[in-house]
């Protein structure tokens, strides 16, 4: 099937292979937001960054509970998505000798990563609440908000400060 690591015939496969995807984001996010940390020069960018590598390590504890409730074990499916919006980030950054104008490709990229988050816990919720998955939903909807606060910080960093830099 191209993308997907396995064969998905139903929407239990579809809606497990997407928890999939967004577990495999999260480890990658994870990952990736100390060096975020290190580029940035922004104290306020900085702190955004490091409040939402706390957040997401509770999105994977969240993302395993949902794993828990359904009897699967937690586990990725690489998710090329994420992986290109990191690359890009990587890339970009590495091109970049202005500290100001870094801060600003900084957060581009961590609100790139957001909007990618917020579209599959919003998918991940829907498919949740039509399958009557409620308890998943409830747990899906708590990590939503967290990803919309740190998009709307990040949208308020980049206005207040690094896109007047």
């Amino acid at each position: 099937m191209g993308l997907f690591s396995k064969d998905i015939q139903t929407m239990d496969d579809l809606y497990l292979h997407t928890l999939e995807d967004i577990y495999y984001a999260e480890q990658q996010i994870e990952k990736e937001l100390p060096k975020m940390i290190d580029k940035a020069s922004s104290s306020a960018l900085k702190e955004a960054f490091k409040h939402h590598l706390e957040e997401t390590k509770g999105h994977l504890e969240r993302l395993e509970k949902v794993f828990e409730l359904l009897d699967e074990k937690p586990q990725g499916a690489q998710c090329p998505a994420i992986d290109g919006i990191i690359k890009e980030s990587e890339q970009i950054s590495k091109e970049i000798g202005d500290e100001n104008v870094l801060d600003a490709a900084l957060a581009a990229a961590a609100q790139a990563v957001e909007h990618y988050e917020m579209t599959r816990y919003g998918t991940l919720i829907a498919w949740s609440q039509e399958m009557g998955r409620t308890e998943c939903a409830d747990i899906l909807k708590q990590t939503l908000a967290e990803e919309e606060a740190a998009d709307k910080k990040l949208t308020q960093i980049a206005e207040k400060r690094l896109n007047a830099a």
